[in-house]
């Protein structure tokens, strides 16, 4: 049986509930406790719902009478299988938690009806009547009213549904949101709350941060909270995770490379774009007779697919059990996520890349994604593919869906002069042995689109560079790099909590891109390990930010 989130005798005797979100009951009466539990649902003034305690009689004032009257044991099974058929009638249906307490030697019923997630509701006027009439109802102070004229109007407009990202997820615990990510969040966005997080507790922050709330005797996290602010937030959704296949030799090939990215979003996110811009982005330099300047092209421009993946990681639904899968071969490079775009959007305009949403599936995800400046939330996410993808010399994206819009996918095909990729890259060590094989995979069809005074100069003169791109995490890495610095000097410098996060997304990929190395290579775990930067790294300074790091 399910446990109350409240001590059966400060709810009695001390009155820790207030006593609009509690009534008493002396008996039976199924009509006035469904009316009274359909009010508690729609939880009006927003406070949390309330408590329904059957058995307990009060005095004229509504408070307790002690001893309480008590429920016969013979009749709490028939209790039961009544509340249970009755609460059915309530529209849409809504199901309290039943627990059968004893105090001072007698039987109590007491049904815990928190906030509903799809009010309003509506309950019969009375369940034993033949012919049923639908009431609203809500609480008035200590009583259960019918909802009418302006209240009625109100309690309707609540009929917006609460979004998914922004309902309280009442499977999951409040301790269940992990305090280092929701500091280390609110030092990244540099908000001012930073400084005070350390001393309040878990629930109080993430109240705060608006990613919790519910009564204080039982708070929940928010679904966008469990997403951004704990380590393993597939539990709570399935399918919240992003799979990056590779098709060495093509989609219809019989080998494929699969990696799986979870954790919280942010990290997923930029753990997965960082893999795929270190493993499988090209760039290629095209040298001209005619011209110094030579022209430099990507198989696939980076800032095109970091908007496509963000906005499918925004607009993707979580309560689908569909990953978000990136799937990759030297033709084209595709992201489908579940379900397709919000049918506010016409297709006619989908058709032309002219996607203005009237509605966003996930608002507060959008919130926390904008403040980490991984999204504009505008519906400028299609436009800036469409720039990126001409900026770079590419073919123009294709962005699918169907009527009835089960899924959303985005097709970056590869630019036809960029170099193809035989196997993923890992150190710029191997990437340089890729160079003598380069030439090859310029196709005839592709060079009998250059002109004449371009095919001489072209052919032997692809050349795949090593240039050091890197992600925005590696690039703050460098950048506050001074000399050789301890692992936990290197932390503090960009003001992150979580160790494992910074091990992730910033030490790991510098090592693996060769713009930080270790003074002791040959013993990782030194407790005397430095790191200090390469001549790639510094390369990489010099052309972002003059050199300043030493």
């Amino acid at each position: 049986m399910t446990k109350l989130p409240i001590n059966l005798t400060d709810l009695l005797r001390q009155r820790t509930v207030e006593g609009e979100r509690i009534e008493y009951k002396a008996g039976w009466n199924p009509d006035a406790v469904i009316r009274t539990i359909c009010a508690f649902a729609n939880d009006f003034e927003n406070l949390g719902g309330g408590y329904v305690v059957i058995g307990q009689d009060c005095d004229a004032n509504g408070q307790p009478v002690f001893p309480p009257q008590g429920l016969p044991d013979k009749q709490l099974d028939k209790i039961q299988r009544e509340l249970l058929a009755h609460c059915q009638l309530i529209q849409p249906p809504y199901f309290p938690v039943l627990s059968v307490e004893e105090f001072e030697g007698r039987k109590l019923l007491v049904l815990w009806a928190p906030g509903g997630q799809n009010r309003p509701y509506k309950a019969p006027e009375a369940v034993t009547a033949k012919r049923k009439v639908w009431r609203y109802y809500v609480r008035r102070y200590s009583s259960t009213v019918e909802a009418k004229g302006e209240i009625e109007q109100e309690l309707l407009s609540l009929a917006a549904k609460v979004p998914f990202d922004d309902r309280y997820n009442q499977s999951a615990q409040i301790d269940e949101l992990s305090k280092p990510l929701m500091q280390e969040f609110l030092q990244e966005v540099g908000s001012a709350l930073a400084a005070h997080a350390p001393s309040l507790t878990v629930e109080a922050l993430a109240r705060q941060m608006n990613v919790a709330g519910g009564p204080s005797e039982a708070p929940w996290p928010k679904n966008v909270g469990l997403l951004f602010f704990n380590e393993a937030p597939e539990r709570f959704f399935p399918g919240a995770q992003i799979d990056v296949v590779w098709f060495p030799e093509g989609a219809g090939g019989d080998r494929f490379e699969e990696k799986t990215f979870k954790g919280p979003l942010a990290r997923m996110t930029r753990e997965a774009l960082g893999y795929i811009q270190r493993n499988y982005l090209r760039e290629t330099v095209i040298k001209h007779s005619d011209r110094a300047e030579a022209t430099r092209v990507w198989n696939f421009p980076y800032a095109a697919i970091e908007e496509a993946l963000v906005n499918a990681v925004y607009h993707r639904s979580y309560e689908e059990r569909e990953p978000i899968e990136v799937r990759i071969s030297n033709e084209e490079l595709v992201i489908l996520s579940f379900p397709g775009p919000d049918r506010s959007i016409r297709m006619e305009d989908f058709q032309a890349g002219r996607l203005v949403s009237r509605r966003y599936r996930n608002r507060r995800i959008g919130e926390f994604l904008k403040e980490l400046d991984m999204t504009e939330g505008r519906s400028t996410g299609i436009p800036k593919i469409l720039k990126e993808m001409a900026a770079n010399g590419s073919p123009a994206p294709l962005f699918e869906t169907d009527d009835e819009r089960i899924a959303f996918v985005v097709r970056l095909p590869r630019h036809p002069l960029a170099s193809a990729v035989d196997t993923p890259q890992v150190t710029p060590q191997v990437i340089t042995e890729v160079t003598p094989q380069v030439t090859p995979q310029v196709t005839p069809q592709v060079i009998t689109e250059v002109t004449p005074q371009v095919i001489t100069e072209v052919t032997p003169q692809v050349i795949t560079e090593v240039t050091p791109q890197v992600t925005p995490q590696v690039g703050a890495l460098l950048s506050r790099m001074d000399g050789a610095m301890t692992r936990q000097a290197m932390q503090d410098a960009l003001g992150l909590v979580d160790r494992e996060h910074f091990r992730k997304s910033y030490l790991v990929p510098a090592l693996e891109q060769g713009v930080i190395k270790m003074t002791k290579p040959g013993k990782p775990n030194s407790r005397s390990q430095r790191y200090r930067l390469t001549s790639l790294g510094r390369q990489w300074l010099d052309t972002h930010s003059g050199g300043g790091a030493r």
